[in-house]
């Protein structure tokens, strides 16, 4: 919507009669035109119309419709949710359906009647507002799984595709640094599943010694070592029914993962020391901080079990990299904690919040926990300091100062336009979409020196 609370109505014409008769028509918009689609894409660049009314036939092919049909392209293209509504002759019909089935909103045939063209116009613009409140309130319902503390759109994502991944059985490794939250996600997948009611049975491959995780994996039979003195169930046979999640997979022996290998083919296990095949109905997530594909190409790893445990991959952002997450988990450790050690603990100081977020936090979430419940015990008062926290920065500044945010990213765009236009001063305003003479204002505000080594092709 326009400054005037007008809403912005783009026109790609190039009759200039007919220009004129809708601009008269559409005095309750404001009305923008286009004569092609160069001027088109710029023009939607710099009013962001949401609905455009657009001639199939343009210039230098106006007995054609090829160019109108790239100009819808490349306005969904940038704009997905433009609603173009396509004006063809009556002769045209069939060139009219396919600019819808290119995904063009609808289609009006000429000679304009300004009452049906009116009503399309309107609905429109309404089928848009409505799209745009669906899409607001979609992401304002969108929540991490259980037992995750997110706002982070990557990590968003990845619960999206847990949600999807958990009513199966398809057999899933979780890729991340250690202390990512890979079993917290393991969980989160059993509980969204069927078996949500049976158990979830977790192994550290890594934390058992090599000669014992075959027995902690499948059990023995009475008799079957020394101290062996009855039969005991392993690790696989107490999820039957449930999930199995086999956290540090990258550590397991080799000599073990063929076994593991013939139980994920066959669902079958023989206990240490037995003969018997026993039936296993378990559901299995693998997670790893190793790199899995190149223990293959080194030989460390199994490429049969490789990719069998990866018949879906989930990979798992480090937190340095989460938009947001630092101080919204800081915060949830910090109520959990005082909450539990009886602390009457309120917040962070500034200073403690920027620490938090300049920190690079190599033991991710795992670490974090550690250090706030440190600071919980250990802060004098009702805030946690720096001090408290104990973390080692590298004096980076924290700046959310929004107008110098702003000024940068201003400051780089610009910069990027002038370089992918090879110092076109009118294509970049147009890539920019915005006016010659705002580009000038901008180049002399960020001072971007045009000298003699710069000078722009004009």
């Amino acid at each position: 919507m326009s400054k005037n609370n007008k809403h912005t109505l783009l026109i790609i014409e190039d009759d200039r009669g007919l220009q004129s008769q809708l601009r008269w028509h559409f005095e309750d918009y404001e009305t923008v035109f286009a004569e092609n689609r160069q001027d088109a894409i710029a023009a939607l660049r710099l009013h962001e119309s949401p609905v455009v009314i657009q001639d199939l036939g343009l210039p230098p092919d106006q007995d054609g419709v090829d160019e109108g049909f790239k100009c819808i392209q490349d306005i969904l293209r940038m704009s997905p949710t433009t609603k173009i509504i396509v004006m063809t002759g009556k002769t045209d019909h069939d060139n009219a359906i396919r600019a819808v089935a290119m995904g063009a909103y609808d289609y009006y045939e000429k000679p304009v009647d300004p009452q049906t063209l009116d009503l399309i116009v309107q609905r429109a613009f309404n089928i848009f507002e409505l799209e745009e409140e669906n899409r607001r309130l979609a992401r304002l319902q969108q929540t991490p799984l259980e037992g995750l503390v997110t706002n982070d759109p990557q990590m968003l994502k990845i619960c999206r595709m847990l949600e999807k991944i958990s009513p199966t059985n398809v057999t899933c490794t979780l890729l991340g640094e250690s202390g990512t939250g890979k079993e917290v996600m393991a969980r989160a997948i059993h509980h969204l599943s069927p078996r949500r009611n049976k158990r979830f049975v977790a192994i550290n491959c890594a934390a058992v010694p090599e000669n014992l995780i075959e027995s902690e994996l499948f059990g023995y039979e009475k008799g079957a070592f020394t101290g062996a003195g009855k039969q005991t169930l392993g690790k696989v046979e107490t999820a039957h029914e449930g999930t199995l999640f086999l956290d540090e997979i990258g550590d397991m022996p080799l000599n073990l993962q063929s076994k593991l290998l013939r139980f994920l083919q066959e669902r079958v296990i023989e206990r240490v020391g037995g003969r018997e095949e026993i039936p296993v109905d378990v559901r299995v997530i693998c997670a790893t901080n190793k790199n899995l594909q190149e223990m293959v190409d080194e030989g460390s790893f199994r490429e049969d079990l490789y990719y069998r445990i990866c018949e879906m991959t989930v990979e798992i952002p480090p937190l340095r990299t989460r938009q947001g997450d630092k101080v919204l988990l800081a915060r949830h450790f910090m109520l959990k904690f005082a909450k539990e050690h009886d602390q009457k603990i309120k917040g962070f100081t500034p200073d403690a919040v920027q620490s938090i977020e300049c920190y690079g936090w190599p033991g991710n979430i795992r670490e974090m926990e550690n250090k706030i419940k440190r600071a919980v015990i250990m802060a004098d008062g009702k805030h946690i300091t720096r001090d408290d926290l104990g973390l080692i920065t590298d004096g980076e500044d924290l700046s959310l100062n929004l107008r110098q945010v702003r000024q940068e990213a201003e400051r780089h765009a610009i910069l990027r336009a002038v370089a992918m236009t090879d110092n076109n001063i009118s294509a970049a305003a147009k890539l920019l979409g915005i006016t010659r003479p705002t580009f000038y204002d901008l180049i002399k505000k960020h001072d971007i020196p045009l000298g003699s080594n710069t000078v722009p092709n004009l």
